[in-house]
C-alpha cells in the first residue's frame, strides 16, 4: 500500500468527518498499523501539498495538515461512490467527450487516470464515454488546459447496441473477476476480527477492506443494471463490503479517536 493512497483513505474515511485536519504525529500513528513508516508518511504529505490536496494547518499541539477545498470535493464525491449513498440512475444517455490530448506523455497519463477514476473509458483517440454526466470533468479539463466538445448522447441502435458499446469501452470480465478476488482475499482479513479483537485490529482490517474497495473506483464505472451482465458479482461484493465495513466501523472509530487524543495530550514533565 502506497503512503499517498493510504493518506487519501485516512482523510476520506476518518478525518474528513472530524474536520479534515490532523497533526503530523497523528498521521504517523494512524498509518503505522498499516505498515507505513514515518518517513514515507512525511514524504507523501509533502507531495500532496505540492499537488494541492493538503495544506499546512496549525493545530493545538503543533504542525498539522488540512484538506484543501479541492480535496474536500474529491473526498466527498468518492464517499458517495464508495458507500453508494445516492442510488445510481440512468436516463438512457451517455456522456461523450471529445478532447485534444495533451502533448506530454506524463500529462496524458495523468488525464487518463483522472478520467478513469471519474467513470470514463476511451473508445478512440481522444474520445471518452461514461454512463452519466460528471460535473468534476469540466474543472478537471480546465485545470489540465485541455479543450473539449461534450455531448449528451443516446445510442442510435437497440439495447444490444448500447451493451456492445459498453463491452468495447470496459473489460467487464476483468472487473467481474476482480470483484470475486476481492471477496476471496478480504474474507479472511475481516472475519479474523471478532468480539475479543482490539480496536486497533478492527481498524487495521477495516482499513485494508476499504482500501481494496476504493480500487474499484478505477476499475468499475458503476454502470446501471440494464447495461451489466446478469448475476453481476459486483452486487454480492458490495453486500460483503457493506456488512463488514459497518460491523468494524465503531471499534475502528474508537481507535482513531484515541490516537488523535494521544497526540494531543501534553507529556507530563515536558515544556508547557
Amino acid at each position: 500500500m502506497h503512503a499517498r493512497s493510504a493518506l487519501f483513505d485516512l482523510y476520506g474515511d476518518y478525518l474528513r468527518p472530524r474536520g479534515g485536519v490532523a497533526p503530523v504525529a497523528a498521521l504517523v500513528r494512524l498509518l503505522a498499523p498499516i505498515g507505513i513508516a514515518a518517513p514515507a508518511v512525511r514524504t507523501a504529505v509533502s507531495r500532496m501539498v505540492q499537488q494541492g490536496w493538503l495544506q499546512p494547518a496549525r493545530v493545538a499541539n503543533g504542525p498539522g495538515y488540512a484538506i484543501t477545498p479541492k480535496a474536500a470535493r474529491r473526498l466527498d464525491e468518492t464517499a458517495v461512490r464508495v458507500y453508494r449513498t445516492e442510488p445510481a440512475k440512468w436516463d438512457g444517455h451517455f456522456d461523450l467527450i471529445v478532447l485534444e490530448l495533451p502533448a506530454g506523455r506524463a500529462e496524458r497519463n495523468r488525464l487518463s487516470g483522472d478520467l478513469t477514476f471519474l467513470g470514463y473509458a476511451t473508445i478512440g483517440s481522444g474520445t471518452w464515454v461514461a454512463a452519466r454526466h460528471n460535473d468534476e470533468v469540466d474543472d478537471l479539463l480546465k485545470d489540465a488546459g485541455v479543450s473539449c466538445e461534450r455531448f449528451h448522447a443516446s445510442h442510435a441502435g437497440d439495447s444490444a447496441g448500447a451493451s456492445a458499446l459498453v463491452q468495447r469501452a470496459w473489460d467487464l470480465g476483468a472487473v467481474a473477476e476482480a470483484y470475486r478476488r476481492f471477496v476471496r482475499d478480504l474474507r479472511p482479513v475481516v472475519t479474523a476480527v471478532g468480539p475479543d479483537s482490539s480496536d486497533e485490529q478492527a481498524y487495521t482490517a477495516r482499513f485494508a477492506l476499504v482500501h481494496a474497495w476504493r480500487a474499484f473506483l478505477f476499475r468499475d464505472p458503476q454502470l446501471p443494471p440494464s447495461l451489466l451482465p446478469s448475476r453481476w458479482p459486483g452486487t454480492s461484493a458490495a453486500e460483503f463490503f457493506d456488512a463488514h465495513a459497518a460491523r468494524l466501523r465503531r471499534p475502528a472509530d474508537r481507535h482513531v479517536d484515541r490516537s488523535l487524543e494521544l497526540v494531543s495530550t501534553p507529556v507530563k514533565g515536558g515544556m508547557p
